[in-house]
């Protein structure tokens, strides 16, 4: 049998670690990390997942939805109110992409940093 391997953390790589995980931790409640610094910065829950970031020189931002610099990965958060979620988050500092494939279900932001992340109605 192979061995059980349970996720512990997710690490995209920024120019600014601490910025980057302020927004985070402003849109989830995730607690900062005690060892966070200039170069790597964490976000933890009581589950045990971890939300790192990671400073890259020349840090080049992803762009929706072209593939010029692609998006490599994504988050994707569940919310009660697709409306009230946009207003918080557009007020943390997120971006709005023009392209939405399914506003109605769904939508798209991107951090500060550039990735983006989807956010899903329940």
């Amino acid at each position: 049998m192979p061995p059980q391997m349970k996720l512990t953390a997710i690490t995209p790589d920024c120019s600014d670690p601490l910025a980057l995980a302020a927004f985070y931790r402003r849109a989830t409640g995730f607690e900062l990390h005690p060892k966070s610094h200039d170069d790597f910065a964490g976000l933890a829950r009581e589950a045990g997942l971890c939300i790192g970031f990671q400073r890259v020189d020349d840090y080049r931002p992803p762009r929706w939805p072209g593939q010029d610099a692609p998006q490599q990965f994504h988050f994707d958060f569940a919310v009660d109110d697709l409306d009230e979620a946009e207003a918080m988050l557009l007020e943390l500092g997120a971006g709005k992409p023009e392209h939405q494939p399914d506003a109605d279900r769904w939508r798209v932001f991107t951090d500060p940093a550039g990735h983006p992340f989807r956010v899903t109605g329940n």
